[in-house]
C-alpha cells in the first residue's frame, strides 16, 4: 500500500468501526497501517468486506491478524498469477525482445533469476524449479510492500536501449505484457539500471545450469 493511499484506507477502516459501533483511536489506526502496509489497498478493502459478510467471524470486530491471515493466501495466488504471465511471455515474446510486465515485482524476480534471456532459455526440466523459486521470491517481495526501485524494462538478448542511443537511434519499443496501461506505468516508474542492489541470499536463484535433471548433473 502506498503512503498516499493511507487516508483512503483509514476512511474504509473508519466505516468498519462504525459498522460495529466502535470508536477508532489514533493508536489503533497506526497499528492497522503497519499491519496492512505490505498489501494492496484493493486487497485489504476486499478482505475487510469479506470479514463483515462472514456468517461466523463477521459478528466480531476484525483484528489485523484476521485480515493478514486472509491476505497471506492472496499473496500466494498473486505469485501464481505472476508466474503465469512470465510463462506465457517466454513463448510469445522470447529472449531477444525487451519486455515490460504490468507488475514491477515480476521484474525484480526475473532479475534475481539472472535476467530475461536466461529465464527464456531454461529447459523444460528446469522450469518447475524456476517456478518454485520465482514464487518464493515474489511472495517475499510482496511482503515488503510496493518497491521503491525496480528495472523499468527487462532487456532481451539483443542490444539494450543504451546501445541504440549511443549511435543516435531510437530503441525499439518493449513488448508490454498483461494490462497495457499498467505496464506503461511500470515502464515510466522504473529505473534504467538492470540491477538495483545485491540480491538477498534468501532470494537469489542458483545457476539453473547446475540444477540436476532426471537424476544426473546438467552439463
Amino acid at each position: 500500500m502506498h503512503a498516499d493511499e493511507y487516508p483512503k484506507f483509514l476512511e474504509v477502516l473508519a466505516g468498519v468501526h462504525d459498522f460495529y459501533g466502535k470508536d477508532m483511536s489514533d493508536f489503533a489506526a497506526q497499528l492497522w497501517i503497519e499491519a496492512m502496509r505490505a498489501f494492496e489497498l484493493q486487497q485489504v478493502s476486499k478482505a475487510l468486506s469479506g470479514h463483515l459478510m462472514d456468517p461466523d467471524r463477521g459478528q466480531f470486530m476484525p483484528k489485523p491478524a484476521d485480515i493478514v491471515r486472509q491476505l497471506q493466501g492472496t499473496q500466494t495466488d498473486r505469485a501464481l498469477v505472476a508466474w503465469g504471465k512470465v510463462a506465457s511471455a517466454i513463448g510469445q515474446v522470447g529472449a531477444y525482445s525487451d519486455v515490460v510486465f504490468d507488475d514491477p515485482l515480476i521484474h525484480l524476480c526475473i532479475v534475481d533469476a539472472g535476467g530475461w534471456p536466461k529465464v527464456c532459455r531454461t529447459t523444460y526440466e528446469e522450469q518447475s524449479y524456476l517456478q518454485h523459486r520465482f514464487c518464493e521470491a515474489y511472495r517475499a517481495y510482496a511482503g515488503r510492500g510496493a518497491p521503491a526501485e525496480y528495472p523499468s524494462r527487462l532487456t532481451g538478448a539483443g542490444s539494450g536501449p543504451d546501445e541504440y542511443l549511443k549511435v543516435g537511434m531510437t530503441p525499439p519499443a518493449p513488448r508490454l505484457v498483461g494490462d497495457k496501461a499498467r505496464a506503461r506505468e511500470v515502464l515510466a516508474g522504473g529505473t534504467s539500471a538492470m540491477r538495483i542492489s545485491a540480491t538477498p541470499a534468501a532470494l537469489a536463484l542458483p545457476d539453473l545450469r547446475r540444477v540436476p535433471t532426471h537424476g544426473r548433473e546438467a552439463a
